[in-house]
């Protein structure tokens, strides 16, 4: 709890004196690949547009982190209003804690907020010659990503090699492959890969760091996180491989907590604001992926690489059945990181 709460930072509009009982608190909880979108646009945009609507003034605390980290904080007494997570299945685990009562879900795009792609982020001329998940898995070749068991983000970068493993088996066999021998093809892939991770950070932005500070020759990362970098002259290069999987994001109010706090209404129009066009273009403006997948590429930038073989979680088989199998005490992942670590 206290790293959780170390991490905090306070977003607010200073009140005019004399109008302190205008001032409402929020507590955000968010995993920590967004921080910017929201403390430099939509944390002000949306203090804005409160103070229009109310004439109160918006007081913000929020808190960034691994996701699965803020999911169990929260579910330990972390009392955050609204949790902006990397993945369902963290916001479905604070809703089996009685924290979340609505169906979150029914919000526009079944609750999420936010969408984008597994991507890689290779160093300057690219001189390992990556182009895709084959060459990441060769000798030599250094890979990060972080550690599944406290990231969000992690989830999806496996899920992404292990799906990517699967896509590959299905090209390679003209799609007449069967389950099992594609499930094998998908779990070498994914152990060759991991045998080359050379750290596991605890979060997807703590992954990004160290990149940056010159360890490894590959991370596995979110587009989203690699964009703006590329774009602001980073001395790395992007790749988005064929075969991805399309990430999406969910937001809700953590109802529980709202109410104990007597602000259910801020929760809600905050949440409602992440899904309207101004938090939308926020998000897209930091290397994001319009939330339709067929939208048109935003006027602001060039279009987006479409992967070829771009593949969903449900299409795995749902949140649920896919953690299970891959991150499971049996999970398929479990058991590479044993072997590799065994060798």
């Amino acid at each position: 709890m206290l790293t959780i709460l170390a991490s905090w930072s306070l977003c607010t509009f200073q009140p005019t004196p004399g109008h302190a009982a205008d001032t409402r608190d929020l507590i955000l909880a968010a995993y920590s690949v967004p921080k910017e979108a929201y403390e430099r646009h939509i944390i002000p945009a949306f203090q804005r547009y409160w103070k229009q609507k109310t004439g109160q003034d918006v007081r913000v605390r929020s808190s960034y982190g691994a996701s699965g980290a803020q999911a169990r904080a929260i579910i330990g007494g972390f009392d955050a209003d609204v949790a902006v997570l990397s993945l369902e299945g963290d916001v479905d685990q604070i809703t089996k804690a009685g924290l979340i009562t609505h169906d979150w879900r029914k919000a526009p795009h079944g609750g999420m907020i936010s969408a984008s792609v597994v991507a890689l982020g290779v160093r300057k001329g690219n001189p390992k010659g990556v182009k895709g998940w084959e060459d990441a898995a060769r000798p030599g070749v250094e890979v990060l990503y972080p550690n599944p068991k406290t990231s969000g983000g992690a989830m999806w970068d496996v899920i992404a090699i292990y799906g990517a493993g699967l896509k590959l088996a299905e090209q390679r066999a003209g799609k007449q492959v069967a389950p099992e021998a594609a499930a094998t093809q998908a779990v070498d892939l994914l152990t060759r890969i991991q045998r080359n991770v050379k750290v596991m950070d605890k979060s997807g932005r703590e992954s990004v760091t160290t990149f940056e500070r010159g360890v490894g020759d590959v991370i596995v990362t979110y587009e989203n996180e690699l964009l703006p970098r590329v774009k602001s002259g980073r001395p790395y290069e992007l790749i988005v491989p064929a075969e991805t999987v399309w990430i999406e994001n969910p937001a809700a109010v953590v109802d529980t907590y709202a109410d104990r706090h007597k602000a259910k209404d801020l929760a809600e129009a905050f949440v409602a604001f992440l899904h309207g066009p101004e938090a939308q273009a926020a998000f897209i403006e930091l290397g994001f992926r319009p939330l339709d997948r067929g939208a048109a590429a935003p006027a602001s930038g060039a279009a987006l690489p479409q992967p070829a073989r771009l593949f969903t979680i449900t299409e795995l088989g749902g949140w649920e059945s896919v953690s299970n199998k891959l991150f499971g005490p049996q999970g398929v992942w479990t058991k590479v990181v044993e072997d590799v670590s065994k060798k």
